[in-house]
């Protein structure tokens, strides 16, 4: 099982999707987009895709050239059905691929939120195992439209579009599920400037909130990792 990961911004990371990843045996090809690595032409190479998150936004073509090229090799990996992830801004970049509009600077969230599924998400083979209601991880400001005939899955009262689906397995969320207590802490200490001048609470607060959600949160977030990478098919 060969997997493609498209990193956009330093210090991000698979969190509990290299676990699930690993579990399975995967072989993990990072490509740091962002620093000048090329990407594959086409997804013959590989049998699925993981976009992650970064602090530009979906729109920024002009400082990250490469973000068209990796629109098209997104929709090259859906093409020929072979399973494709995007978190935060790779679930925005997904949207855009798919004709969605990219919302900038509307939707701030961070720190552990609920997230509800919706009714579609009942027969999803990634969501279907979750309770209606769990909590998860979250660092954006933007959101976007849903992709004409993409399949919506879950929302939450600050971010009506926080997962959907595109055929049978590309999946956008924009919610950080891969967050792990351990990521989330390494976040802290790796972006600990940018959080205080943005959040300046936070750090006062992260031991009562990682206390109260980080258990159920890590539970939820990799079965939805596992339940991802059960559909990639090799």
């Amino acid at each position: 099982m060969q997997v493609l990961v498209v990193q956009n911004f330093e210090g991000t990371g698979l969190g509990q999707v290299g676990t699930a990843l690993l579990e399975a045996g995967a072989q993990v090809d990072i490509r740091n987009a962002h620093l000048g690595d090329a990407l594959p032409t086409d997804a013959s190479g590989h049998d699925a895709i993981v976009v992650l998150g970064g602090g530009q936004n979906a729109l920024a073509d002009d400082e990250y050239p490469y973000i068209p090229p990796l629109l098209e090799l997104i929709r090259d990996f859906e093409r020929r059905d072979r399973a494709v992830l995007g978190i935060c801004l790779g679930s925005q970049l997904l949207a855009r691929a798919y004709g969605a509009e990219n919302l900038i600077g509307t939707s701030p969230e961070f720190g552990w939120h609920k997230i509800e599924l919706r009714d579609e998400a009942a027969d999803d083979p990634v969501f279907s195992s979750l309770s209606r209601q769990f909590t998860s991880f979250q660092w954006h400001d933007d959101t976007f439209t849903l992709p004409e005939g993409a399949v919506h899955l879950a929302t939450n009262a600050a971010t009506r579009h926080q997962a959907f689906r595109i055929g049978r397995a590309a999946y956008g969320f924009q919610f950080h599920f891969e967050a792990d207590r351990a990521l989330v802490r390494q976040w802290n200490a790796t972006f600990a400037e940018m959080i205080s001048r943005n959040r300046p609470d936070w750090f006062d607060r992260f031991e009562g909130e990682e206390a109260r959600h980080a258990e159920h949160a890590d539970a939820a977030g990799l079965a939805l990792a596992r339940a991802w990478v059960a559909a990639i098919r090799p």
